[in-house]
C-alpha cells in the first residue's frame, strides 16, 4: 500500500517504522534528505505520526517495496528486520548499501568533545550501561544513555544536546549494520545462545557481537568468556574482569578475610557495601568499573555510585515478600544464558527453595543447558508460553514440573507450591511476544497478579489450593 506520492528520486529508504525507524526519517528529513519509507506491516508504529508531520513522504507498507529498495542510494534498516528478508537481500547484491541508525550516528555525532562508551553481551548491557551513565554522571560529567536500551540514538541528535559521554547499548541486530562507529571503550560482556532464530548458529551472533570492537581504542573483556576476546587483533588495549579470575585485572579476592572487589593490586570496596551484591550483578560491577576507569572517572567516585546503584526494573527486581514468600522479576531473562544466571544468583540470596516461572517464544534455541541448574536449585518449574512444551522435554525429571495457562494462573500455582517459605523467580528464559505486548509488560502482569493474590488473600484471609 503506497499512502502518498512524491515527484522527485528518492534517496535514502528507511526500511521499518516503529521508534528507530521513525527517529532515522525525522533526522533525515530534518537534514534536508530525500526520504521514503517502506514497511512489511500495514500500520507500523509511528505511521500515523510520519503521515502528520511529513505528508509529502513517500510511505510503502503491508509489504516491502523491491523497486523502491533498488532505487535507493542507500537503505537505513530497523534492527528487527532481517538483512536476509528477501527484498532487501536482492537490492543490497543489486549495489545499494544497507546501514542502520548507529551506523548513522557515527556520521553525525560530533567526535571533537564527545567519547562514545559501546556495550553489547548476551545479558547484563542494560544494567552495565545504566551503571556507566549513573558513574560518569555522578563524576560530574555530561552523560547520554542510549541505544538499545529504549532512547533512540537518532533522537538524541534530534534533541540538538550534546554531551560529553554517549554511553550506547548495542544488539547484535544494531551491530549487524555498524561499520564505522569506532567508540573510545567496547565490552562484550558475555555470550549465550540467543536469538538463533535469526541466526544460522551461534557463530553468526559472536560474529555480529564482535563488530562492537572495528575501531575501539579500548577493549573490556570478560576474562572468563573467550567468545568476548576480539577476533581480529588490532590495536586496541585490553582490559580484564572476571570474578575471582586472578589474571583479571577487575575480579574479586580475600582480603583481610573479606570479598573484595580489586583492582590490580589495589582493593577498591568490600563486596557487602555494594547496592547489589548477588553473583551476575558482581560481574556487572566489576565490567562497569572496568569502563569507568578508562575515561577517568575517580575511583571513590565509582564505589559510591557502586553503594547506590539498585538495579533495573524487570532484572532480578525484588517486589515484596508475601507470606514468607519472597517474588522477584526477571522479565528481561529472555535467553537461557540469563535465566541460569538468575536461578543462580536468587537461589544463594534466598535459600527456602525456588519456584521458578518460565516460558515463552524460545527463539530457536535449546533449553539443554538448564536442565543441570535447575535440579540443583529448583523445587518447582511452571511453565508457560508457546515453547513450554520443548522446556518440559529438556527438563525432563530434573524437577516437578507444572503449566499454567495465564501469568495469573501461574502466580497462584506458584504461591502454593512455595508452601511459606524460599522465593518465586519469573525469568522466562525466552521472548514475550506470544503472550505478552514485550518483556515490559510480561513483568507488569507478574506485579499486577502478586498484587491481585495478595488482595484476594487479605479478603478470605486464606490459603488458596492449586
Amino acid at each position: 500500500m503506497e499512502k502518498t506520492a512524491m515527484s522527485q528520486v528518492n534517496q535514502k529508504v528507511v526500511v521499518g517504522l516503529g521508534k528507530t525507524g521513525l527517529s532515522c526519517a525525522r533526522f533525515l528529513l530534518q537534514q534536508g534528505e530525500s526520504v521514503a519509507v517502506t514497511d512489511s506491516r500495514k500500520e507500523p508504529p509511528g505511521l500515523a505520526e510520519l503521515c502528520t508531520e511529513h505528508p509529502g513522504v513517500k510511505v510503502c507498507v503491508g509489504g516491502f517495496d523491491t523497486a523502491l529498495l533498488k532505487s535507493a542510494n542507500e537503505l537505513i534498516v530497523s534492527p528487527g528486520i532481517s538483512l536476509q528478508e528477501p527484498a532487501i537481500k536482492s537490492a543490497v547484491q543489486s549495489g545499494v548499501p544497507a546501514i542502520g541508525d548507529i551506523e548513522l550516528f557515527s556520521r553525525y555525532i560530533s567526535r571533537e568533545n564527545s567519547h562514545i562508551i559501546a556495550i553489547t553481551g548476551s545479558n547484563g548491557k542494560s544494567t552495565v550501561t545504566t551503571l556507566v551513565g549513573e558513574m560518569l554522571r555522578d563524576a560530574g560529567h555530561s552523560v547520554t544513555v542510549a541505544g538499545n536500551i529504549g532512547l533512540p540514538v537518532m533522537d538524541v541528535l534530534l534533541s540538538g544536546d550534546q554531551a560529553e559521554f554517549y554511553v550506547l547499548e548495542l544488539s547484535s541486530f544494531q551491530l549487524e549494520t555498524t561499520f564505522n562507529l569506532a567508540p573510545v571503550v567496547a565490552t562484550i560482556l558475555n555470550i549465550s545462545p540467543d536469538h538463533l532464530d535469526r541466526y544460522d548458529d551461534i557463530d553468526g551472533y559472536i560474529e555480529a557481537k564482535q563488530r562492537i570492537y572495528d575501531g575501539c581504542e579500548i577493549a573490556v573483556v570478560n576474562n572468563n568468556d573467550a567468545n568476548t576476546m576480539p577476533s581480529v587483533s588490532g590495536d586496541a588495549r585490553l582490559v580484564t574482569f572476571g570474578g575471582a579470575s586472578d589474571d583479571a585485572t577487575y575480579r574479586i579476592q580475600t582480603v583481610s578475610g573479606e570479598q573484595t572487589i580489586v583492582r590490580g593490586d589495589s582493593a577498591l570496596m568490600p563486596l557487602h557495601e555494594m547496592a547489589l551484591a548477588d553473583g551476575h550483578n558482581v560481574l556487572n560491577a566489576l565490567a562497569g568499573l572496568s569502563i569507568a576507569h578508562q575515561v577517568g572517572v575517580p575511583d571513590v567516585s565509582m564505589v559510591e555510585t557502586l553503594r547506590t546503584f539498585s538495579g533495573l526494573a524487570h532484572r532480578c527486581e525484588f517486589i515484596r515478600a508475601l507470606h514468607g514468600v519472597s517474588w522477584i522479576n526477571d522479565s528481561k531473562g529472555t535467553n537461557v544464558g540469563a535465566t541460569i544466571s538468575a536461578i543462580s544468583g536468587v537461589s544463594q540470596a534466598y535459600p527456602g527453595g525456588l519456584i521458578l516461572i518460565a516460558g515463552g517464544d524460545g527463539k530457536g534455541a535449546s533449553f539443554d543447558d538448564l536442565a543441570a541448574v535447575v535440579k540443583q536449585h529448583v523445587n518447582c518449574v511452571v511453565l508457560i508460553g508457546a515453547d513450554a512444551p520443548l522446556i518440559e522435554l529438556a527438563l525432563g525429571k530434573s524437577c516437578n514440573l507444572y503449566h499454567a495457562i495465564s501469568m495469573e494462573d501461574a502466580v497462584t500455582q506458584s504461591y502454593c507450591l512455595a508452601s511459606g517459605t524460599g522465593a518465586v523467580l519469573l525469568s522466562p528464559a525466552c521472548a514475550s511476544f506470544d503472550m505478552f505486548s514485550g518483556y515490559e509488560d510480561r513483568g507488569r502482569q507478574f506485579v499486577e497478579s502478586i498484587n491481585l493474590l495478595t488482595d484476594k488473600l487479605s479478603e478470605t484471609g486464606e490459603l488458596l489450593n492449586v
